[in-house]
């Protein structure tokens, strides 16, 4: 306690709650907004983009496309369905899979 008591008496104008500098305030708050538009053009909107492309990708599947699960299940769309698919994993062996559930980078463009 007596240290804070001996920095305010130190300087007199932070006791009374004014700054040293003028414009001090303004040059925190350029601070701050540089660092929000740093954050958003290198973490969010790249983010965003690659969202983007994947939705585009998932909505582009069709039927007999080779996919795999985010779970690591290799498979071919039978039936496309508003949100799901459904995928023949084995002979006469089908699952219903939600869109979201395929890995974009695991799909294989070729078809048979």
């Amino acid at each position: 306690m007596n240290e804070l008591f001996f920095l305010l008496m130190s300087n007199p104008q932070a006791a009374q709650g004014q700054q040293g500098q003028g414009g001090g305030g303004w040059s925190m708050l350029i601070f701050f907004l540089a660092i929000i538009l740093i954050f958003y053009f290198f973490m969010i909107r790249p983010q965003q983009k690659r969202q983007k492309k994947e939705k585009e990708a998932r909505e582009a599947l069709q039927k007999g496309d080779k996919v795999v699960t985010i779970g690591g299940i290799h498979g071919k769309i039978v039936e496309k369905r508003d949100h799901t698919f459904v995928i023949s994993i084995a002979p006469d062996t089908n699952i219903e899979v939600e869109q979201s559930a395929i890995n974009i980078t695991g799909v294989d463009a070729k078809k048979e």
